[in-house]
């Protein structure tokens, strides 16, 4: 089972239907929509600062999100997808945006909606990267804008995928979903 931990009095919440490895690791002040899913070795880490996830959101496996101590917040809109060993710190993701295996996301940038940040992109604080645009390299700089709708079929898919394959582990592991409680 993921390790799920209070700190300070803030305890994670989860929507429905939500996916946790068994050694994902989610803390503190996380609110999480439906669907989501944390994959292996990930890290949630919401101590200092608050994460807001919204729907069918999947942070891949090694990834790790934390915020800046009472400055920078994460907040992730919907249909968004954190690649594999991506690091976010204190950054602000719009609906259906894509970040790339390996990227990094400092404090207070801000990812538009249908955004794609390339594999191993270095994203500065404080960097606006426009609805539709991709960005890649270190540090990362515009590149194109994306045709919205091929955006969109690319990631809201890649979203739609990881709903998908949360069924297989959870039909072996019916302990990994999260089923929160009615107040």
């Amino acid at each position: 089972m993921a390790l799920i931990k209070t700190i300070l009095g803030k305890t994670p919440q989860f929507g429905k239907n939500c996916y946790l490895s068994e050694n994902a690791t989610v803390v503190g002040e996380v609110t999480m929509g439906d669907n989501c899913s944390v994959w292996f070795n990930a890290v949630v880490r919401g101590d200092v600062n608050y994460i807001k996830i919204g729907n069918r959101v999947n942070i891949q496996d090694g990834s790790c999100l934390h915020t800046l101590y009472k400055k920078a917040a994460i907040e992730i809109g919907d249909d968004v997808t954190i690649g594999h060993n991506v690091t976010v710190h204190g950054a602000k993701i719009k609906d259906g945006a894509l970040i790339g295996m390996g990227a990094t996301l400092l404090d207070d940038c801000q990812i538009g909606q249908g955004a794609i940040i390339a594999a191993g992109a270095l994203v500065l604080k404080n960097t606006v990267v426009g609805d539709g645009e991709l960005w890649g390299g270190v540090p990362a700089k515009f590149i194109k804008k994306v045709d919205p709708e091929q955006a969109k079929e690319l990631n809201v898919g890649i979203a739609s995928h990881y709903i998908m394959y949360t069924q297989w582990f959870a039909d072996e592991n019916p302990d990994t979903i999260i089923h929160p409680s009615k107040d």
